[in-house]
């Protein structure tokens, strides 16, 4: 038989994949040991030595959610993949779910929870803010949830969600708190044992800095709980908390075959954790939250102002109003044009109205906070010759 369709002549130029300074909400730029491990040859997704690596991601996510959780496991997929799998395992149809709002993921996870069938109802934060304790409380007595997502980390705002007591007041009321900290882990504090968090899941392509498309996730003996309870299967068996966990080895029985794992983003990740755990969680921390400050002075130096208020902002990634008659997509194109440094735009609710800039893992430097400001200083002045820095500002 005739091949009627010829090969694609584009894919006899050689690759070309530039070398750009990530300062946007993510991915971050990974480092030369993560990439390096990744190039180490591909392994079966049984073979002993892939089971191994897994164990020892097992061990480093436990370190990094400050969990004992049995259940802690990744998914082959992107930090979508958590928030999927955590409202697939913990909702069936009719249950109520209630999502606190304070951006973009707060729609994003309304939008998939409605999609398994439940009943959902939001809470929505003030604009640049999070949620307080007392009007979380309000809420979960009104509605009498049985799941109650949060996000601690919106990187569409640049709001970061307290947690401290959510989860006692989710045990007294039957509900199980899930968080997503996909923009949050590793930069700012999260306890999920001490804390009583029911679900959590980050992604690895944030402070790691490891490659997108793999998702750490934990579930505690509540969240197992409830599966076991359920009256009907998980609607995508993709997602099925026993299934996958049973391949990661974590209730005890022998490792199936669920899917193929990818074994070069096994590499990189546990590389990237090995890192975080080098550093330990309290340097990283500190380390984020001092260039966080070192940003923030210096945006607010230029005379910029900053969207999430004081105490609600996420250090790792930061939202700055846009001025009046300033076009952000023309500053965003011309920093990557001419100095090839993302700085991004706004994200659902905030679109058109703020610029986002990222300090995540090798990126959160002294020296790259004051690259990334001198970029975003010349981008503007070359968009906008006139527009007007402080006195202060013209000498950095």
């Amino acid at each position: 038989m005739e091949y009627r369709v010829s090969a694609p002549d584009v894919l006899r130029d050689p690759l070309v994949v530039p070398e750009k300074l990530l300062m946007g909400p993510g991915p971050s730029n990974a480092p030369p040991r993560v990439l390096e491990a990744m190039a180490r040859p591909i392994l079966g997704h049984l073979h002993p030595e892939t089971l191994k690596i897994m164990d020892d991601i097992k061990a480093g996510v436990r370190y990094l959610f400050q969990t004992n959780n049995a259940a802690t496991f990744c998914l082959s997929a992107s930090g979508h993949g958590g928030m999927e799998a955590t409202l697939c395992n913990l909702l069936e149809d009719g249950d109520v779910v209630l999502i606190g709002h304070t951006g973009h993921w707060g729609d994003r996870a309304a939008d998939m929870a409605s999609r398994y069938g439940a009943d959902v109802r939001l809470v929505r934060a003030s604009q640049g803010s999070s949620l307080a304790l007392p009007e979380i409380r309000r809420v979960i007595e009104t509605h009498r949830p049985s799941v109650l997502f949060l996000t601690q980390g919106e990187s569409s705002t640049g709001v970061r969600q307290g947690l401290e007591g959510v989860g006692a007041l989710c045990r007294a009321h039957d509900c199980l708190l899930v968080v997503d900290t996909v923009a949050s882990l590793g930069g700012t504090p999260f306890h999920m044992d001490a804390w009583e968090v029911d679900a959590a899941y980050t992604g690895s392509q944030k402070v790691l800095g490891a490659p997108p498309g793999i998702t750490p996730i934990s579930f505690n003996h509540r969240a197992v709980e409830r599966y076991r309870r359920r009256q009907t299967k998980v609607k995508v068996y993709y997602w099925d908390m026993f299934l996958v966990g049973d391949y990661w080895g974590c209730f005890g029985r022998p490792r199936i075959y669920h899917h193929t794992i990818s074994s070069t983003l096994l590499y990189g990740l546990r590389e990237a954790i090995a890192m975080a755990c080098e550093e330990s969680l309290p340097s990283l921390i500190a380390r984020h939250q001092d260039c966080a400050k070192r940003l923030h002075d210096g945006l607010r130096a230029m005379g910029l102002e900053l969207y999430a208020q004081e105490r609600d902002r996420l250090p790792t990634v930061t939202t700055i109003r846009v001025p009046a008659g300033l076009d952000w997509l023309q500053v965003s194109q011309y920093a990557m044009k001419t100095y090839l440094v993302e700085i991004s735009g706004g994200l659902g609710p905030t679109a058109g109205q703020v610029f986002r800039i990222g300090l995540m893992g090798q990126n959160a430097t002294s020296e790259r906070v004051d690259r990334v400001l001198q970029v975003f200083r010349d981008s503007i002045k070359a968009v906008k010759p006139d527009f007007a820095f402080p006195r202060s500002a013209s000498k950095m």
